[in-house]
């Protein structure tokens, strides 16, 4: 076909862009609360999910599992089959750290053995779901066991160093032919859903023991079993009348395959190249975790980092998202200027920045929290704040990034651009591992039985008093309501936005430029546009539209 006109005005693929160099609220915030010695690791993966990443996170969502329940001799094997750029993405995580860099020990760390290893596992965590979130959910899920497994010693001595390693192996073999291994969860049934205590499964004793852990059969269902590709799974049945933990390997110790059915995947909304399914057990084999009955505050160990890392997961969806709006305006020329001299489209994008700054702080803040266990004020703060940024950071992450579509015109609404696959992987974060009302009645638990967590709350607002006057009334405010009396559970959402959003100006305040903290205290807190680009500092947006520059 003979060309028609010259085609221009095209903005230039953004690839190869390493996205911790131009993350420097990344940077800050990794360095604030004691990670500054993991930027090595962050700079060499930033290259790697802003490089080759990018097209394996493509390939895997394009190409997505396929269940295989028979081979071709008509045995039933329960296999799923992942594109090789699912691999790919999986090694390179793993042999990075993505999943266990928290447990290491770190040499280079300045506060203990350990201290800033959740800083800098979140900030990794971070740059790999900007490259593809499918595949941080096997990520999170075996990182977020560790906790859940140590209290069952026999199992932990032998499964977390191999948890922990940075070797990966997707094959379909034994666990104990493997030097690295992952962990997936099966917790919800089709009657229950988020209440399961209204599950039906169950497990009875074996009367054996495995490694010097007692070993059981479980018999049920699982509505939604993440990763069932997993050499293992953390899984909830009765026991003798009360819930149970348990852990189920993909084998059993003697190399059979454990009799776990997957009757079919989900096709799934959005988190496409990770595969989710329904499943079965028949007398499959387990081994108990934790005390009996106390199966659910053993496995809310698991639940509290995985809801820690939904925050982590919706944070980077808006911040890649905010940088292809970025990229776009930066190149795009409507009526002879760019895009990002139009004053109303700078204050959009400025205002898409912010958001993610402000969930970027509240993010590390908490993973600050959870590397310092042995302090009852973080530890209450972590619970809080899981519950307010699991809530409120996961819920702004879909107008986000169809905001961020918009900037980009029809191109943001076709899947030659990355902000489709974004939009349909936003909602992901604010429905598993308990939706905004779950969050709410967490909030309000932790209210009432601790009350001491008001003090640390506070405290924590306090902290970036005497410098905004708007911050410091409304915290006032709420410090007076909550000292009150018990909030009431109608107007709970309304209290976690409250809370959420002053926590985020609070860091604000204290870590990021006046200019960024005001800017925010004036668009959150005071009356305010229930859309983006409704800022007034001028001086704010430019800032805000140079932090992620990308040329």
């Amino acid at each position: 076909m003979a060309a028609t006109h010259t085609v221009t005005n095209q903005v230039p693929p953004l690839r190869d862009v390493n996205l911790y160099r131009i993350d420097r609220t990344l940077a800050e915030a990794v360095a604030a609360f004691d990670g500054a010695w993991g930027a090595p690791a962050l700079r060499d993966y930033g290259a790697l999910a802003g490089g080759e990443l990018a097209e394996h996170g493509r390939l895997a969502n394009r190409f997505g599992p396929e269940l295989k329940t028979h081979d071709p001799y008509g045995h039933r094997i329960d296999e799923v089959a992942f594109h090789p750029s699912y691999h790919v993405l999986m090694r390179t995580a793993i042999g990075h750290g993505v999943h266990g860099f928290a447990w290491e020990a770190h040499p280079g760390a300045s506060v203990g053995a350990v201290g800033g290893g959740h800083v800098v596992r979140a900030g990794l965590e971070f740059l790999h779901n900007q490259a593809d979130s499918g595949t941080d959910c096997p990520l999170t899920m075996t990182y977020a066991c560790v906790p859940a497994l140590r209290t069952e010693p026999a199992l932990a001595d032998y499964w977390v160093p191999r948890i922990v390693s940075r070797q990966y192996d997707g094959r379909t073999v034994p666990y104990f032919e493997k030097a690295g291994l992952t962990i997936g969860m099966a917790m919800t049934e089709k009657q229950g859903g988020t209440d399961v205590r209204a599950n039906t499964s169950r497990a009875r004793p074996l009367n054996e023991s495995v490694g010097g852990a007692e070993c059981f059969a479980l018999t049920g269902h699982k509505w939604f079993c993440s990763a069932p590709m997993s050499d293992g799974f953390l899984t909830l049945a009765y026991l003798d009348g009360g819930l149970t933990c348990f852990l189920m390997p993909r084998f059993k110790p003697d190399g059979a395959r454990n009799a776990i059915y997957i009757q079919r995947l989900k096709d799934k909304l959005g988190n496409r190249s990770n595969a989710s399914a329904e499943v079965e057990f028949d007398d499959a084999f387990a081994w108990r975790v934790g005390e009996p009955g106390r199966g659910i505050a053993t496995i809310i160990q698991m639940v509290a980092l995985t809801r820690f890392n939904c925050m982590v997961g919706s944070t980077a969806i808006m911040r890649h998202a905010a940088i292809q709006a970025r990229h776009h305006v930066e190149h795009r020329r409507v009526g002879g200027a760019r895009l990002v001299e139009a004053p109303l489209m700078r204050n959009v994008v400025a205002d898409l920045v912010l958001e993610t700054e402000a969930a970027l702080w509240l993010v590390m803040r908490v993973a600050h929290a959870l590397d310092t266990p042995d302090d009852p004020n973080e530890r209450l703060f972590v619970r809080l704040a899981t519950a307010l940024g699991k809530y409120w950071v996961c819920k702004r992450a879909p107008q986000h990034v169809n905001e961020a579509q918009e900037c980009l015109g029809g191109l943001g609404y076709v899947e030659e651009s990355v902000l489709p696959r974004l939009y349909r992987e936003a909602p992901v974060n604010s429905i598993w591992e308990g939706s905004g009302n779950v969050q709410c009645i967490d909030l309000l638990r932790a209210l009432e039985r601790s009350p001491e967590t008001v003090d640390v709350l506070v405290d924590e607002l306090a902290a970036a008093m005497g410098t905004n006057p708007s911050f410091d009334a409304a915290a006032t405010r709420l410090a007076t309501e909550l000292r009150h009396g018990p909030a009431d559970p109608f107007e709970a959402r309304l209290l976690a936005e409250r809370m959420a959003v002053l926590l985020q100006a609070s860091l604000l305040i204290r870590h990021a430029s006046a200019a960024v903290a005001n800017a925010f205290v004036e668009a959150r807190l005071g009356p305010r546009s229930l859309t983006y680009g409704a800022l007034t500092d001028r001086g704010a947006v430019a800032e805000l539209l140079d932090r992620i520059a990308v040329g």
